[in-house]
């Protein structure tokens, strides 16, 4: 209703603008000079007019002569010419040689122009009318369509179209999927064995793994109608609403079976049922009714198949998950090496790449790197590149936008003074000297003292190999070299000089020892048990938080237990430090001097990096053996 009024109120405006601007406009043609009759009989008798129309009861004379003038003279409407002539004494001689025309103005425009005075007004009334009840028609429209799904079928166009082809990486969930689109193309084939189409599927994987991508391709794939919706677009504030957007939806299905629903993001209304503060009303929870009863329920579902997508399975409901509603479940994981390799070389397609990038490279620095994150990787080179002028993305443009991935960017106007620089440098230099001489520690790649994001410097390490498990050897080395800078700031500085920058460190430091305790048993006091549970809370939309399932005499033990770790962790990165301060020494002179060391050079100053010893290895991977 406010988008009527405020129509209605523009066209009223506009109408009377206009009507404004024709009331104070003259339309008169400045050569038409009116005059009168007694004018006109003395022009005839002195024959100085040339032509004389009779328009109705107007007389359009034009006198002898190029330049003269024309005039225009009003005469009684039922009165002809001929007639008013003799009223005034013309002789016929004089009018012999005037030619005379008379014009029908009995014609269309007579019409229009005679009724038009009433017409106007009532086609503008009319107009108004008809626009208003448009507009209530399209409110009434909205209002018995509330309940209508919103859900658009997948009408992509060649270029569009997206095919398993164009998803790398994650095998075996293409396979999945794969067998589902056969399922749909040849029903037969899989009915003659005994096989039932599955009800649905479930995607679950990290933000960024290729869910939605992978719905895409399936939707490029099979030849049958394919309906997409988010799981928020259910949910209303009116109750009912959205059970009645899930029947809509199931129905259109139904009527183009064999057909395929895309709900993304389930989790929206998918969540454990009981424990929200509408009860039974809850319109979340009556949503979620209408979906399992849609998918297994009294009425058949055959030819309808509902893929799913979601990051967050732990919160969904248990009924969802059983067998005749979500029968499949595919876990799609992050990356490894070959499927980054993979995943480049299809967003590398379309990008003008110098051929000394090497992608296998790429794919070794980009370790815990998702689908999205390796897109985005090769598009932020591409924005560097252009931004430098180039016409092709080189491997400095790439490096650098690994880093702004995980960091952000550079922060080349932020000024530090002299000796902030400095306990930057030897900060930084801190954390590359323990990483570097502890052999579980990942490779240091690059050292820096330029801020990227809210790091005020960074030391860059990354593993030659994916790591699927992290064993005790590796936490306690990964622990002394993240307390490298915190420890270098207290022998070079002294505790009274001791900066706010380590705090970040401490923080990571202190989870890594407290789930090595909490969770991962690798304690010996406290021995092979997880303490605290995750507990979630829906309630007031309350966080996950730890249960605590444990004494308070215990709490003490693992308090004791984790600063052991985190004081064994800083020791060791102490006598790393001091053994090597020479070597750090010089590292944070070039520092200071280029800000930024790769790692070859690194290398030249600090010496080769520690190696395991074989037994170390055989220790390490029967440790793996026992975990898994």
């Amino acid at each position: 209703m406010k988008n009527l009024f405020k129509n209605f109120a523009i066209i009223f405006l506009s109408l009377f603008v206009i009507a404004s601007i024709l009331s104070f406009a003259s339309f008169d043609d400045e050569n038409v000079e009116e005059v009168g009759l007694n004018t006109l009989v003395r022009e005839i008798n002195n024959e100085s007019v040339e032509k004389i129309e009779v328009k109705g009861d107007t007389l359009v004379i034009t006198q002898m002569g190029e330049n003269a003038p024309i005039q225009e003279v009003k005469k009684e409407m039922n009165q002809s010419f001929s007639e008013l002539m003799d009223n005034y004494g013309v002789e016929p001689e004089k009018l012999q040689n005037i030619e005379v025309i008379v014009s029908d103005d009995r014609g269309a425009g007579y019409w229009l122009a005679a009724l038009a005075p009433y017409l106007l007004p009532f086609l503008l009334i009319i107009g108004l009318i008809y626009f208003m009840s448009r507009q209530v028609k399209g409110v009434n429209n909205t209002a018995m369509g509330f309940g209508q799904s919103s859900a658009k079928q997948n009408k992509p166009g060649e270029k569009e179209k997206k095919t398993f082809e164009d998803v790398a990486g994650a095998k075996e969930a293409k396979e999945e999927l794969e067998e589902v689109v056969e399922f749909l193309k040849h029903p037969k084939k899989f009915a003659d064995i005994g096989a039932k189409i599955p009800k649905g599927v479930l995607l679950m994987g990290q933000p960024g793994t290729g869910k939605t991508l992978l719905a895409k391709a399936v939707a490029g794939q099979a030849d049958v109608p394919f309906f997409h919706i988010s799981g928020s677009e259910f949910v209303e504030m009116f109750v009912g609403v959205g059970a009645s957007r899930v029947r809509d939806l199931f129905n259109k299905a139904k009527k183009a079976a064999p057909a395929i629903i895309f709900i993304d993001e389930i989790d929206a209304v998918g969540r454990k049922r009981g424990a929200g503060l509408g009860g039974s009303h809850d319109e979340r929870e009556q949503t979620l009714n209408q979906i399992l009863v849609e998918m297994d329920g009294f009425e058949p579902n055959s030819g309808v198949i509902v893929v799913a997508a979601t990051n967050r399975p732990d919160v969904l409901d248990k009924a969802l998950l059983r067998p005749g509603r979500f029968d499949r479940r595919v876990i799609i994981d992050m990356p490894d090496i070959n499927d980054r390799e993979a995943i480049l070389k299809v967003h590398a397609k379309n990008k003008p790449i110098d051929k000394s990038v090497s992608l296998r490279n790429l794919a070794e620095r980009t370790p815990g790197f998702s689908g999205a994150d390796l897109a985005n990787l090769l598009n932020e080179a591409a924005i560097l590149a252009v931004r430098r002028g180039k016409k092709k993305i080189y491997e400095e443009d790439v490096l650098e936008s690994i880093e702004k991935v995980l960091l952000g960017p550079q922060k080349k106007s932020r000024i530090m003074t002299d000796k902030e620089r400095e306990m930057t440098a030897y900060h930084e230099a801190g954390h590359a000297i323990v990483g570097h001489f502890l052999a579980h520690c990942d490779p240091v790649r690059k050292v820096s003292i330029v801020g990227r994001g809210m790091a005020g410097g960074y030391t860059l390490s990354m593993p030659e190999k994916d790591i699927r498990y992290q064993t005790m050897s590796k936490f306690n080395d990964d622990l002394a070299m993240t307390l490298g800078g915190y420890v270098t700031e207290r022998l070079v500085y002294g505790d009274s000089e001791l900066s706010t920058g380590p705090s970040n460190d401490l923080k990571q430091a202190t989870g890594m020892a407290t789930s090595m305790v909490m969770r991962y048993g690798m304690s010996d006091r406290l021995g092979p048990r997880q303490y605290g549970e995750k507990e979630e809370l829906i309630f007031l939309a309350q966080e996950i938080h730890d249960k605590k399932n444990y004494s308070e005499k215990t709490a003490e033990l693992i308090d004791a237990e984790i600063n052991r770790i985190l004081e064994d962790a800083k020791e060791r990165a102490k006598s790393i430090v001091e053994k090597n301060k020479d070597k750090m020494d010089k590292l944070v002179e070039v520092l200071l001097d280029k800000e930024t060391v790769e790692q070859k050079e690194f290398i030249e100053i600090v010496g080769p990096k520690v190696k395991k010893s074989e037994n170390e290895d055989k220790k390490e991977a029967e440790v793996v053996v026992e975990e898994v």
